[in-house]
């Protein structure tokens, strides 16, 4: 008897995460425009508070990052929802988790299994919300296989697998011409006018679905404070502040996954060559259930191969295997959680150390005054006399990679002496004044940064080169600037059209002088930037076939029949050529329709798709903005989000920053629990 009481004591040592949470133990606070702030007396109250709090908000698409997991996303989408159901299998993601569960700290397991905890005590209060019959109760561990598939969506896997089951086996395309834009910068008091340190968290991400930012702030007494973005899904802030320091990611371009081609027997399908001995695939089944048309599902059974290298895909040009660190490493959700409760540098460079973030330049400031740039990557340990650029031969253990560079390995930048840094998504050798950059030939060329400069780049470094202090003011101005450098950077050379001979063209001078003479700018009233929309879309078209080099010049007849195409798009549309950006350029959501500013590749960038015949509609770009002003005694933050935190079409916050975001307006956000209660609208228990 003594023995098993013993027995029991130990299992419940060892699995304490396993505890109930209370939710009366637990209150979420929202204010003004409805963003959660979750107090609590532990982290993992915190945690389940927050995703009760984010699935009041947004349920739907919470629900979507788990149904692969159960292989029930095919029954909920049919086919489109299979084949990522499939990708779970063949990237093993459960297998990944077995194999690094026991690797994480209790802290964070913990976290997750209050956030699970948090998301099964809503699907079962609102079952009526619920997509999938058998999608909840989901356990710790269900929850971290669905972690590991984002995690592999940030480490460029999407891009492989569309690739190889596209049959389109080729280098990587250029990133310059499709970007993933995101902004960070810092400035040291130095470089101040009012002697704060200031930080920019401004990523550029998809203003709605699974990979658009949510804001919350969960707080406990056991040290946690965190106020910033997450996604649907996450169990705390992956960008933001605390009351002592704060971070921002933007996209890196590192080479982070290695693809090979294997040499199969000419016989047995099943063998391939690996130094120089014949060896079996591996081989498993994924387990399917595919929605119809007509409604009824239906089981499917998909094989599975995997070879030494990792997931194998076989497609008409051959059988291919690839590698990537997000195969074998679930500890960025341990890191980002670690960087969430440091409370100044020692402690937040202690939490990057765990190198469990596949990529993301990180721009860092605190209220020590100290500022950082890393450009963050698992990158493997590579033979530098093998091109690693190219398809790899999969047919030997000399170009299977088996470690990754550590942390002082990485380009980065700790207080520089000119007092600020900065990431468009450009070089990370770029990132503060060229006196201060790091050398990039001091660095491994197998790491392979894809990124050079690009139009915001280019445009910071000129605004930052006019001020030899700057004002909070002027720190908004540099966020918000919507203007293009001169010239115009791009992979092909654009800038011939501000040279064409407007009497060269009569049937298309107006519009050629209107370019001519067009400030770069692209805010709501200016009378270019909704023609070079159309005009550089049309031309990025054309060219799509040409060589991509900064150098190339783009013949006239080219950029004349673009500009053809731009007048008769206008005059068929509108009947004359004299349309605003804003009229033709809007945010929209709901029955709410307003102008929006900027253009693809502006600091304050907007991205925008066809709505209707005379609308475009913004889909990405300023997703989340924060500014945030440190000194000794306080942190000051402002944030807007582009809709509003509710997904809800009833919900006053469905759209009630909508004004504000287009108008270059913010609303003031504190970490301070008095001031959060006293102009409270609401508080209540998770229930």
């Amino acid at each position: 008897m003594k023995n098993i009481f013993f027995f029991t004591l130990v299992l419940l040592f060892n699995c304490s995460f396993l505890s109930q949470v209370n939710p009366e133990n637990i209150e979420i606070v929202r204010g003004q425009y409805g963003t959660p702030h979750i107090f609590s007396n532990s982290d993992k109250e915190a945690s389940f508070g927050l995703a009760w709090a984010h699935a009041e908000d947004d349920f739907k698409t919470i629900q979507q990052t788990f149904l692969p997991v159960k292989s029930l996303l095919g029954k909920y989408q049919g086919a489109e929802g299979a084949k990522l159901d499939y990708i779970v299998y063949l990237l093993k993601c459960k297998e990944t988790v077995e194999a690094n569960y026991h690797k994480l700290s209790e802290e964070v397991l913990e976290v997750i299994d209050g956030y699970v905890q948090g998301i099964n005590a809503y699907a079962k209060a609102h079952p009526e919300e619920v997509l999938v019959k058998n999608t909840f109760p989901i356990t710790v561990k269900e929850y971290l296989i669905g972690y590991n598939l984002v995690i592999h969506f940030f480490s460029d896997t999407g891009d492989i697998l569309r690739k190889l089951f596209g049959n389109k086996i080729a280098p990587l395309d250029d990133v310059s011409l499709n970007p993933t834009g995101s902004n960070g910068f810092a400035f040291r008091k130095q470089k101040t006018a009012d002697s704060k340190t200031y930080l920019n968290v401004n990523t550029h991400q998809p203003l709605e679905g699974p990979f658009a930012w949510y804001e919350a702030h969960v707080v406990s007494n056991e040290g946690w404070n965190m106020l910033g973005g997450l996604f649907p899904g996450s169990p705390f802030p992956f960008i933001g502040t605390n009351e002592h320091l704060g971070w921002t990611h933007t996209y890196n371009y590192p080479d982070l996954i290695d693809l090979y081609q294997l040499e199969m027997h000419p016989r047995n399908k099943r063998k391939y060559k690996f130094d120089d001995q014949w060896v079996k695939l591996i081989k498993s089944k994924a387990k399917l259930k595919v929605k119809l048309k007509m409604g009824i599902t239906i089981p499917v059974r998909k094989k599975v191969f995997w070879s030494k290298y990792g997931p194998v895909v076989k497609n008409d040009s051959g059988v291919f295997s690839f590698h990537l660190n997000a195969l074998e490493n679930i500890s960025s959700i341990d890191q980002w959680y670690h960087m969430n409760k440091s409370t100044n540098f020692d402690e937040f460079s202690k939490a990057l150390n765990i190198m469990g973030i596949p990529r993301f330049n990180i721009v860092y400031a605190d209220r020590a005054d100290n500022i950082y740039y890393l450009s963050n990557a698992q990158l493997p340990v590579r033979d530098s006399s093998i091109n690693w650029n190219t398809l790899l031969p999969g047919n030997t253990s000399k170009t299977l990679t088996n470690s990754y560079h550590k942390i002082e390995d990485l380009p980065q930048v700790f207080n520089p002496s000119c007092g600020y840094i900065f990431n468009t998504n450009n070089s990370p050798y770029n990132c503060t004044h060229k006196d201060d950059n790091p050398n990039e030939l001091l660095y491994p060329s197998t790491f392979s940064f894809r990124e050079d400069i690009n139009n915001r780049s280019i445009r910071f470094e000129e605004l930052i080169a006019q001020y030899d202090k700057i004002s909070y003011e002027d720190f908004i101005a540099i966020k918000y600037d919507q203007q293009y450098p001169t010239p115009i950077f791009c992979p092909f050379e654009i800038n011939g059209v501000f040279n064409l001979n407007p009497d060269d063209y009569p049937h298309i001078k107006e519009l050629i002088n209107l370019f001519i003479n067009w400030d770069r700018k692209a805010d709501v009233n200016n009378k270019a930037a909704a023609h070079w929309y159309v005009y550089f879309k049309h031309l990025r078209k054309s060219v799509k076939k040409l060589k991509l080099d900064v150098q190339l010049p783009v013949e006239d007849s080219i950029l004349v029949k673009s500009l053809e195409y731009t007048q008769d798009f206008f005059m068929h549309n509108f009947g004359t050529l004299d349309v605003l950006h804003g009229d033709f350029q809007k945010h929209i959501r709901s029955n709410v329709q307003l102008p929006v500013p900027g253009l693809m590749d502006m600091i304050a960038a907007t991205s925008s798709n066809k709505y209707d015949s005379t609308k475009i509609k913004a889909v990405s770009g300023d997703s989340y903005i924060m500014l945030i002003r440190y000194s000794e005694d306080k942190v000051e933050i402002e944030t807007v989000l582009p809709y509003g935190i509710s997904n809800h079409e009833d919900s006053p916050h469905h759209t009630d920053q909508m004004h504000m975001y287009v108008n270059h307006q913010r609303k003031r956000m504190t970490l301070d629990k008095d001031e959060i209660y006293k102009t409270a609208k609401s508080i209540y228990h998770p229930k």
